[in-house]
């Protein structure tokens, strides 16, 4: 009670001064920011333009001086690359979900289970993300290579720019299976109002954990307010229902 009471005076006292805040975010975590971003500025009346895109885009831009005032990457690695530029506010840099890598078909006649669907014939393209742009391809590369698929499936394989150009592969048939995330698929079924999918989860011990964090570019305000309540119990159970698991 007491939190939520220092949350509430604090939205109080910035909602007097509405204005915008630009947030960059990776293309997995777009819809869950979003319903985040709704929900604080249905409570202060600012607003929040989030600007969905791959890590790596944004991660180029922002060191080329792009105005955005919060970062959430798909991976750890250009958030640190960022502070040690010093191109973010001195201790800002978090982890805000960690994410999980799925084997994915909008077509139920694929039994997905194990993954030995990929041993088959049953399919002509398997959609990843680029490995060495994507945290989520890095993800499904190593998958891969665990399981001794790598080398075989190599020339059954499209890869995305970034995960949300991979799960349109999918999605549009131009891929009968894909490894994406969770996240997408969940936003899917939320979507379509659907209690199920045809995916199967990635044993976890079969790639690195996907850790995403997220920087301060520019510290206000407005700024902190909106990382307070990013941080609160009800936005937390906004991002675990999305299929991500916090730290």
């Amino acid at each position: 009670m007491f939190s939520g009471l220092l949350l509430a005076s604090s939205f109080i006292t910035t909602a007097a001064t509405a204005d915008t805040l630009s947030i960059a975010v990776a293309s997995n975590f777009q819809t869950t920011l979003a319903e985040i971003a709704d929900q604080f500025e249905a409570k202060t009346g600012h607003k929040i333009k989030v600007i969905p895109g791959s890590t790596g885009k944004h991660f180029a831009q922002i060191s080329h001086g792009a105005p955005f005032d919060l970062f959430f990457a798909a991976d750890a690695r250009r958030p640190e690359l960022l502070e040690k530029k010093q191109l973010i506010v001195a201790g800002s840099r978090f982890t805000y979900a960690v994410g999980k890598l799925v084997l994915w078909s909008p077509s139920a006649d694929y039994k997905l289970e194990n993954g030995q669907v990929l041993d088959g014939q049953d399919f002509q393209y398997l959609a990843i993300a680029n490995p060495k742009l994507a945290p989520y391809g890095k993800a499904a590369w190593q998958y891969l290579q665990k399981t001794h698929r790598a080398q075989k499936l190599r020339s059954q394989m499209v890869r995305g720019e970034n995960i949300g150009q991979t799960y349109q592969f999918v999605k549009s048939g131009n891929a009968q299976l894909g490894l994406v995330a969770l996240s997408q698929v969940i936003s899917q079924m939320i979507l379509n109002n659907t209690m199920s999918a045809n995916y199967w989860p990635i044993p976890e011990q079969d790639y690195s954990p996907i850790k995403q964090q997220a920087v301060l570019l520019k510290d206000s305000p407005l700024a902190q307010d909106f990382l307070t309540w990013f941080k609160s119990a009800p936005a937390r159970q906004i991002i675990h229902r999305y299929g991500y698991s916090t730290e």
